[in-house]
């Protein structure tokens, strides 16, 4: 089965966490993408584009350069509609696929024509990858992921891989600061169905920079608007609606240390 890759660049990412990830979506895979679409969200770094620039030489990539930094949803929105396949996995640029992957997803997605989404279990790691520091797992069932989809974003944004047509059908990736996979989860389960592999798929990389960059009053504001959405389509009633926004944003103000705590708790294992 033919699949796009997406991924989405800007200037801040760095250059060798991005070649060790393409490395990995490309070299390492079992199964090759038919296309890799590569979003450039705004001019890059020298470096950067030297990544990309080698990177095009020996695989089929597709850049679609923005003439400014959109951030993270509308540049996913426009990588989107620039795939040429029916089914994307999506990649992030600091990431690790591992070699298996693709051939896992891909087979799952051409036997499970109704699965919109698929995606997988992830390890993480703070700065080497071979020291696992924590490993992220999920509901596997469309019913399970549904009822954690109330509490939780319910899949692993670097391991999915969805059908293009249903990702438009839902209005595609929007701007929302921290939460555009969540809110694009919400709408596409509306009418269809996902599921999660019980494999990992995908070596993230974590640690306290990723709980720094997830508080304050900016992410507090952004938790009540996406209670508020979800309750919108109706993922959640008026207390479930209260009960996130009195738990979730509590969470985006509190000191470092105890979010991490709760993370290690209640997010990871």
């Amino acid at each position: 089965m033919k699949f796009s890759v997406l991924m989405s660049s800007y200037y801040k990412d760095d250059p060798e966490e991005l070649k060790i990830a393409l490395r990995s979506i490309w070299d390492e895979q079992t199964v090759k993408p038919a296309e890799i679409v590569i979003v450039k969200d705004g001019p890059l770094s020298a470096e950067l584009d030297a990544v990309i620039d080698d990177f095009s030489a020996r695989a089929p990539v597709k850049i679609v350069p923005l003439e400014k930094n959109q951030g993270l949803g509308i540049a996913l929105a426009e990588g989107v509609k620039q795939c040429s396949c029916d089914c994307i996995a999506r990649m992030d640029g600091d990431d690790i696929s591992l070699p298996d992957r693709f051939e896992k997803q891909a087979a799952f997605m051409e036997q499970n024509p109704d699965i919109a989404i698929c995606g997988g279990m992830t390890t993480e790691f703070s700065e080497n990858p071979d020291v696992i520091t924590g490993k992220r797992q999920l509901p596997q069932t469309d019913d399970e992921i549904k009822k954690f989809l109330k509490w939780r974003s319910p899949f692993n944004h670097p391991t999915v891989m969805f059908r293009k047509q249903a990702v438009l059908d839902a209005g595609n990736y929007r701007h929302f600061l921290s939460y555009e996979d969540y809110w694009l989860w919400a709408r596409i389960l509306q009418n269809n169905k996902g599921y999660n592999l019980p494999d990992t798929l995908v070596n993230m990389r974590a640690g306290q920079d990723m709980l720094y960059r997830r508080k304050g009053w900016r992410f507090f504001i952004a938790e009540i608007k996406l209670a508020q959405n979800l309750k919108s389509i109706n993922v959640l009633n008026s207390w479930q609606m209260l009960r996130n926004i009195f738990i979730r944003a509590t969470l985006r103000l509190v000191p470092v240390c105890v979010l991490k705590l709760v993370y290690i708790k209640f997010c990871r294992k």
